[in-house]
Parts: structure tokens; sequence; C-alpha cells
């Protein structure tokens, strides 16, 4: 008996368990597969829309432009007012050189359109990029900013933000009901693979209880058949999510220059990492789910 306690048994035990079961096997791994697929694409796309809005400068930001022709002291006078002011989170000051280096860099290929533009021609004016703690504050802050000696222009762009926050907090309650929809059908088919797996192998059990043998003795080969569905669904979900997300880096985004993706080798081991452990905890929650109803009966 001490060689059947050793763990390449209950893997051994499973596997076959799962060739026996191909259909339900194959339909378990490709649901929960589907499932990781989905989770991993929208939680991708929320990523890459929070990176987006904070190269962009969209979120809890206001600008306000000095005059051109103002002295350095006034400028340091204007952003300690700015800084005093209620709902002021922190204030970044922008000054004219750095602010036509931006513009250069936004133009990327059309450089060449400010090459004639140098620090005595500028005709920008420094700037300072003011974040604000709530949205509460902005109306206030607009209005403020806007009567405040020194400034000579605002820019709030709250519209715009609110309206991507918006989309962002609606693909996220999307994600959420269609990954809970898919989770319960993926353990409903997980569950239903590992009771045909335990009534093909009734009678082997029946024995197994008569000679004496321990519940988890039982059970274990049952949940590895869980983990292995959990580990093989989470792998081809990994790969192909590779695969999709290299199609949409290079098809759709490239010739977007103000969409920037994150590359997938920097966030690849943690999408891997998540995969596994959703993949395993799904495996193993259906095949005990199955195993308690069953040893209830």
């Amino acid at each position: 008996m001490k060689k059947r306690y050793r763990l390449s048994y209950f893997i051994v035990q499973a596997v076959k368990s799962l060739w026996r079961n191909g259909v339900m096997s194959f339909a378990s791994i490709a649901v929960l597969m589907s499932c990781l697929v989905v989770m991993g694409g929208f939680a991708l796309l929320v990523k890459n829309i929070n990176v987006n809005l904070e190269n962009l400068n969209m979120m809890n930001q206001i600008v306000a432009f000095c005059h051109p022709d103002a002295t350095e002291e006034e400028i340091v006078a204007v952003g300690d007012e700015i800084a005093a002011l209620d709902g002021v989170e922190s204030v970044v000051r922008i000054t004219k050189a750095e602010g036509l280096e931006k513009m250069k860099e936004q133009a990327g290929e059309y450089q060449d359109l400010y090459s004639d533009i140098n620090d005595e021609n500028n005709p920008l004016s420094d700037s300072f990029e003011i974040t604000y703690k709530s949205e509460e504050d902005v109306t206030s802050l607009q209005y403020s900013l806007s009567h405040m000696e020194g400034v000579r222009k605002v820019n709030a762009r709250v519209d715009l933000a609110k309206s991507i926050l918006k989309f962002k907090n609606s693909i996220q309650w999307i994600f959420i009901w269609f990954l809970v929809i898919l989770f319960v059908v993926t353990i409903f088919i997980i569950i239903n693979t590992i009771k045909l797996a335990l009534h093909s192998r009734r009678h082997e059990i029946s024995v197994m209880r008569y000679v004496g043998a321990t519940g988890w003795f039982i059970t274990l080969p049952f949940i590895f058949e869980g983990i292995i569905i959990g580990l093989v669904a989470s792998a081809i979900a990994y790969f192909v999510e590779i695969f999709a997300y290299s199609y949409i880096s290079k098809s759709l985004v490239s010739g977007l220059e103000m969409i920037k993706l994150i590359p997938f080798s920097e966030i690849n081991v943690p999408v891997l990492l998540q995969f596994l452990a959703v993949g395993v905890i799904t495996g193993v929650v259906g095949s005990c789910i199955s195993i308690w109803k069953y040893l209830k009966s």
C-alpha cells in the first residue's frame, strides 16, 4: 500500500480519468480557457486605459498658463498662490523649454516642423499642471485660477476625463458580470466531468471503502484531475492571450500615435501567475463540490 500513496499514483489516476471522459474533459478545459482569456483581455484593457490616461494627463488635472512676458519672480509667485488654494493636491511647473520639448515628442516624425523654434523665439509660456483632490474641487479651482493675476488661460479637460472614467468603469462592470457567468458555467462543467469520473469508478471506490481506504486516498485523484484541468486551461489561455495581444498591437494600434500599449514582456509574468492561480483554484473548487456531493450521498 505504500506504493499507492506516492504522488505519481494520484496524478496517473487523474490523467486516466481525464482521458476516459475525453469529451467532458475537453469541454471543461475549453470553457475555463475561454474564461481566462476574457478575464485577461478585460484586465489588460483596463490597465492600458489607465496608462494612456496617465500619459495624456487627463485625470484629476488642470493646466494654468502664465503670461508669455511674465518675469521669473511673477511666475514663482503664481505657483505659490496656486499651491495655497484649497483642493490642490500638487503643482508642477512646466517651463517654456520643457513645453517645447513635449510638443516635439508628441509630433513624432514631424519634429522638423519645430526646427526653427529655439529659446529666443519660443512662443509658449510657462504653465502649471495642477492635480486636484476630488471632482468637487474642480469648479471652485477653475474660478479661482481664471481670476488669478498672472494667469492668462486655464485648460481643464474635466468632461473628457469623466467620460473616459465612465467608459473604464463600464468595462469593469461588464468584465465582472461576464466573468461571474463564465466561472459559474466552468465550475458546473467541471463538476459534471468529475461526476462522470466518479460514476465510472464507483465499483473501485466501493472496494476501497470496504478495505478501509481513507477519504483522502479516494478523493485526491479527483482533486488532481481538477488541478490538471486548471493548469492545461491556464497554459492554453496564456498563449492565446499572447497571440491576441500581439495581433492587436501590430495590426490595430501601430498607426495610432496617441495610443500606447504596454509591451507584453512587461506584464507576462503577472498574467501567467494570475492565470495559473485562477485556473487551479477553479478546478479544485469544482472537484471538491462534486466529491463532497458524491460522498455525502
